[in-house]
């Protein structure tokens, strides 16, 4: 063969052509540059010793994309006020990279930084105690006493105690022995994972969580000394001492941890989040719908000093949400409630201690009105001054929103702007004021510092200034194409009210609709549908569905009935109907559009993951002569098959069955059950099906399993 060629043939993958290569490479390079985007993770205000400007930090996190990673860094900047009420931002002239590092925790006072790194293999843990200049004590706790600290925003849970003498946190209980096996048969005593010529076997199965806690350990209470001298009160402890937190039965698995308000040479508490595991194990994540319940229990080798808390200001009450309507209907998140205890001056606890409602769950809100509380958590330091006043976000129909909530009078007040259809969220508090972010889906996250207009007549309107940030800038070709773009959140009408059983099912649901500025004929348009179904699509920035709109479509967003935000009526429309209520909002949503004449109706899209994959299959099936194309991400394709294979074969029975699932929920499901499964899914309809799909699929999903889509 001769080996001599005269110039050299690009070779390209099979089925694309160069201009199709240039294409692709071009849509790349654009997706990382919407991707460098940077996010804020946490923010933190200190008090500064002068007390005339605050200082702040910030923990961003930006996607690696190359290693599926995200980096996570660290910036700081001084915080101060002017005389014409303006505020200032001083930011560092960089960023400093928190290179393995899974948590960190500033105490009560900001006087000190807990910073944890948890290893990545059988190492030990690495806890740090920071000061305002240099490392003050660190400590490496092995695998012996428990594996990695929780950083999973459900367990998690790191509290300091008041004079920041203590820490409290949640971690994973020690790994129990294995047996070992060498040629002789059973060998006594612990063997290495590598010695050689001996077998390692797992030991009893033991359940978990489900979904992103496969291989983690029951979640289990422990506390340490965090001071260089052990006090005269607590003796047991030494420096850098771990202790397992007694009177905890094996059965709970706990998170969320906070020292309860001290009281003067009384024992002193520590308040958890225990979760049953009777009768077993079901998956957890985005499952509020888990019995769950507070738990205090005393910590006695430790007598309480201090006369403050922050838990609240004056440390006389705790603040907790509550998610029992989702527990009680079975599904796995519904409209969220807030509750007060009045913590006992004595500190003397007992069971029937007084539970205060301070906002119940919103069945049904009148036009305009708070629609409910959808929040899944708050600050660890959420209260203004006034030691009653607490501020959080939460979703308000298809925007979050900012909220001030009196805890003694259960005064509920939007305190973000509502006129621009902007979602926002709280980041944290510098003393009456909120330093927040609010983006739409056009535009990049924008930082905002919120001041009561006059506190002195008790006013409670609010003043939010731009604050000029380096966090979110972006590159200018992206910052050109978003100038192009256009939104608003529409109102759908329901179609048919006669079927609704209660007037918050019939009340419309809404649906974002992203354009170009420019449409002198419409865009090819890509109907969005997010998962769950009980979850949200917010008027924020997503940089996917930014990059989406970059590339020329149309987005129809569509938050049909069943969707948080709405009200628990409209939310427990859904569940039984499934397969045919949200289809058949979707399907008016996209009606509406057409109608309006924004949507050339020969060329729609749809894709979903999850439940939203549902509703693409589904839809491709049901309406095939209305979508071109579509992409399923994770979808649940097969009720009946995933029933036996999901962490959560609960979720199947409740959205199929609506309430009455939940009763006759069993993990041996009947033919009649199957039967009826199948009827409700994508499947059913799979011969109707004419446009190309594609199919992203995760290997190791244990929530809707591979298996579905593959088949």
């Amino acid at each position: 063969m001769n080996s001599s060629k005269a110039g050299t043939v690009k070779e390209l993958p099979v089925g694309i052509d160069e201009a199709t290569e240039e294409e692709y490479a071009s849509q790349s390079k654009l997706l990382q540059e919407f991707t460098n985007i940077s996010s804020i993770d946490k923010a933190w205000v200190f008090k500064s010793e002068s007390g005339i400007c605050s200082q702040a930090m910030f923990l961003i996190s930006q996607p690696n994309l190359l290693a599926n990673k995200k980096r996570k860094f660290m910036l700081s900047t001084s915080i101060s006020k002017g005389s014409n009420n303006n505020v200032n931002f001083q930011w560092a002239p960089f960023p400093v990279e928190m290179t393995g590092v899974s948590i960190t925790v500033p105490s009560p006072s900001g006087s000190k930084l807990l910073v944890i790194r948890n290893p990545e293999n059988e190492s030990p843990t690495q806890f740090e105690i920071w000061s305002s200049s240099r490392l003050e004590k660190e400590f490496r706790i092995p695998q012996s006493t428990h594996g990695s600290v929780y950083a999973d925003g459900w367990f998690e849970g790191i509290s300091w105690n008041s004079d920041e003498s203590l820490i409290a946190y949640v971690a994973e209980e020690p790994s129990p022995c294995k047996p070992s096996f060498d040629c002789q048969g059973y060998k006594q005593g612990a063997a290495k994972d590598k010695e050689c010529m001996s077998w390692k076997g797992q030991g009893d199965w033991e359940e978990e969580w489900g979904e992103c806690y496969a291989g983690k350990r029951q979640p289990a209470l422990f506390s340490f000394c965090a001071v260089e001298e052990p006090s005269l009160n607590f003796p047991p402890y030494h420096s850098g001492k771990v202790h397992a937190v007694k009177g905890i039965a094996e059965s709970l698995s706990v998170g969320q941890v906070v020292w309860a308000p001290p009281v003067e040479s009384i024992d002193q508490y520590l308040v958890f989040v225990g979760w049953s595991a009777d009768p077993r194990k079901l998956g957890i994540k985005y499952c509020y719908n888990r019995p769950c319940a507070l738990y205090a229990v005393k910590v006695p080798l430790y007598k309480s000093e201090a006369a403050e808390s922050d838990l609240n200001p004056d440390g006389k009450f705790i603040v907790f949400l509550s998610a029992k309507a989702s527990v009680d209907s079975g599904v796995h998140s519904a409209t969220d409630s807030l509750h007060r205890i009045d913590w006992p001056t004595d500190g003397k606890l007992c069971s029937s201690t007084k539970i205060i409602d301070v906002i119940p769950v919103v069945n049904c809100a009148e036009d305009g009105q708070f629609p409910g509380l959808y929040c899944s958590s708050f600050l660890s330091k959420p209260w203004l001054s006034d030691g009653c006043t607490m501020i959080l976000s939460s979703y308000w129909h298809s925007c979050q929103v900012i909220l001030s909530v009196n805890v003694l009078s259960g005064e509920v007040l939007r305190i973000s702007t509502a006129d621009s259809g902007f979602s926002w969220n709280v980041l944290t508090l510098d003393r009456d004021n909120i330093i927040a972010v609010c983006s739409s889906p056009i535009d990049v996250p924008q930082i905002k510092y919120g001041c009561l207009v006059d506190k002195a007549t008790n006013t409670t309107a609010w003043h939010w200034l731009n604050v000029s940030s380096p966090i979110f800038k972006c590159s200018e070709k992206v910052t050109s194409l978003l100038s192009h773009l256009q939104f608003g959140i529409t109102q759908i009408p329901v179609k048919d009210v006669s079927d609704c059983l209660t007037k918050g099912a019939a009340k419309s649901f809404e649906a974002i609709f992203v354009s170009s500025k420019v449409n002198n004929a419409p865009d090819p348009l890509i109907v969005v549908l997010h998962g769950g179904p009980h979850s949200v699509s917010l008027s924020s920035f997503s940089k996917s569905l930014a990059f989406l709109s970059s590339l020329g479509f149309s987005l129809l967003i569509v938050n049909y009935r069943g969707s948080l935000g709405f009200g628990e009526e409209a939310l427990q429309s859904l569940p039984g109907k499934i397969g045919s209520q949200d289809v058949n909002d979707v399907l008016t949503a996209i009606d509406h559009v057409i109608e309006k004449g924004l949507v050339n109706p020969s060329k729609i899209t749809v894709l979903g993951g999850s439940h939203g994959g549902f509703l693409t299959t589904h839809l491709i099936g049901q309406a095939p002569d209305k979508f071109v194309a579509a992409a399923a991400r994770n979808p649940v394709c097969n009720l009946s098959s995933m029933v036996a294979t999901t962490d959560i074969p609960d979720w199947c029975y409740v959205e199929s069955y609506g309430s009455k699932g939940k009763t006759i929920f069993t993990e041996a499901p009947s033919a009649e059950h199957l039967t009826h499964f199948y009827s409700k899914s994508p499947i059913l309809h799979i011969s109707k099906v004419k446009a190309p799909t594609i199919f992203l699929l995760g290997a190791q999903d244990l929530r809707v399993p591979v298996s579905g889509g593959l088949q």
